[in-house]
């Protein structure tokens, strides 16, 4: 199951959310590809331990064909090779064996103006025409080698070209979300792109050009899981009232804007499945409150907040104490999501 987590939004912790998601599908026996499509490469630092460029830089040096552009370059440089599955790396072998990353490269983004020019449905040459289907094949060919149950993609703030396809290519997407006016333009924007991206993906699985070449261009069948809202701060256990205007700002929006707009191209599953997911009309899939402290813990010990010991938080006493809690109320809080996926995905029964 691919799940793109989408927003041209920046800010609104995809990359952490993909973390700590892909963590605990993994933790619950499943076997999991995280994908960095970002060229900044947060996910790729935060997976492997890396604190910098330079470390990006020797990283690129020692492994020059593990990462998602090298992949590519067959059909993006027309280079004679068939493009074949990255060899992945584990994030953690000892506490959770099925957690895989395929790296981004900070010069993915090199490709947005190939991607966007081959995508050109009346203009596209022949030597192009591997390029639209080339990123689906890619996943693929990664998904059955590992005998991925989910790929999870972290994608970049933009509407590029290369999202564009992402997105596409995807059997789901989730929306993170911040709660703040941006978020609710965001929502704006997203209901008149997306229609528009899917007649074009519709449109072009059916050209002879991309049906026809070496890496077709797959038909869409994307849909909705929800949204998960973040960084907002807690008070008595549901957000402060500043941030709960901004929630129930975005969860009109979405109620009256976006869910019409997929409905009417086909991007929802049907009712029943999202209820049986114990979701409600705002399709909030979680709402995950910022733990401060936590995250700047959780990316030095390059694990999910989670999963963090003792040890890594470095605390005592009662400030030990009350950090262990809210670790703890992390973890229930991805369990319930990971659940969530789980169901709408038809990985597992109702929760």
């Amino acid at each position: 199951m691919r799940i793109a987590l989408f927003n041209h939004k920046g800010g609104v912790s995809k990359t952490t959310t993909t973390f700590n998601l892909g963590w605990m599908l993994a933790s619950k026996a499943n076997t999991v590809v995280m994908v960095d499509t970002d060229p900044q490469c947060n996910l790729t630092g935060m997976a492997l331990g890396y604190e910098g460029p330079t470390d990006l830089e020797h990283f690129y040096e020692e492994h020059p064909t593990r990462n998602i552009r090298a992949a590519l370059s067959p059909a993006f440089e027309a280079r004679p090779v068939p493009i074949a599955p990255v060899e992945c790396f584990q994030v953690d072998q000892t506490r959770v064996p099925r957690l895989y990353l395929l790296p981004g490269h900070i010069r993915f983004a090199e490709y947005e103006v190939t991607m966007g020019i081959a995508q050109e449905l009346s203009s596209t040459i022949q030597t192009l025409q591997n390029v639209p289907g080339s990123i689906a094949h890619l996943l693929e060919q990664t998904e059955t080698h590992y005998r991925a149950d989910y790929t999870l993609i972290d994608m970049s703030p933009s509407l590029g070209s290369i999202n564009q396809n992402l997105l596409m290519t995807s059997q789901f997407f989730l929306i993170p979300i911040s709660p703040d006016f941006f978020s609710v333009m965001a929502i704006d924007s997203l209901a008149t792109t997306l229609p528009k991206w899917m007649a074009w993906a519709r449109k072009a699985a059916t050209m002879p050009v991309f049906r026809d070449a070496s890496y077709p261009f797959p038909a869409p069948n994307l849909r909705f899981l929800g949204t998960v809202i973040q960084k907002f701060r807690p008070r008595g256990g549901e957000p402060a009232e500043g941030f709960q205007r901004w929630i129930d700002r975005i969860n009109n929006a979405i109620a009256q804007r976006l869910i019409p707009v997929l409905r009417d191209n086909g991007m929802l599953l049907p009712d029943e499945v999202y209820r049986n997911a114990g979701m409600d009309a705002t399709y909030s899939l979680a709402a995950i409150p910022d733990f401060n402290t936590l995250i700047a813990k959780s990316q030095e010990a390059g694990v999910p907040i989670f999963a963090l010991t003792e040890g890594q938080i470095g605390q005592t006493g009662v400030v030990l104490v009350t950090t262990l809690r809210n670790r703890d109320n992390f973890m229930q809080l991805f369990r319930d999501f990971a659940d969530r996926i789980s169901v709408l995905t038809g990985h597992a029964v109702a929760i």
